[in-house]
């Protein structure tokens, strides 16, 4: 399983990007994939996740409502549409992938099997 990760970048708050990780490898069905982000100084914690089935989302709630979380399965593509950005949204946002969706709700990074590399970004 190949996890690219790409559309970082810097904006000014209030501004938005679209995060987009290209997956290969996984099941055809039944996945369950994540953004999580990790500033400097502090944990990894989880953003948002999408059931690739049953396309049923989680957010964290300091991205709710902001942040968009959705799929393009023909490309196998993940996306992260995130608007209204802020200073504190500044991180390396990474991709992660499961074969299974969790029982429980919630961002656990021990839920995620397989990892991207990252994409930075920077709001300021």
């Amino acid at each position: 399983v190949q996890l690219v990760e790409s559309g970082g970048g810097s904006v000014q708050p209030g501004g938005s990007l679209r995060l987009s990780c290209a997956a290969s490898g996984l099941p055809a069905s039944g996945n369950c994939v994540a953004w999580f982000r990790q500033a400097p100084g502090k944990e990894r914690e989880g953003v948002a996740r999408i059931a690739t089935g049953s396309g049923n989302t989680y957010y964290a709630d300091s991205v709710k409502g902001r942040f968009t979380i959705s799929q393009d399965n023909a490309k196998h593509t993940l996306y992260l549409q995130m608007d209204s950005l802020k200073p504190e949204d500044s991180a390396m946002y990474t991709c992660a992938a499961a074969p299974v969706v969790p029982v429980r709700n919630g961002l656990s990074e021990s839920m995620f099997w397989y990892w991207g590399q990252g994409t930075q970004v920077t709001v300021s």
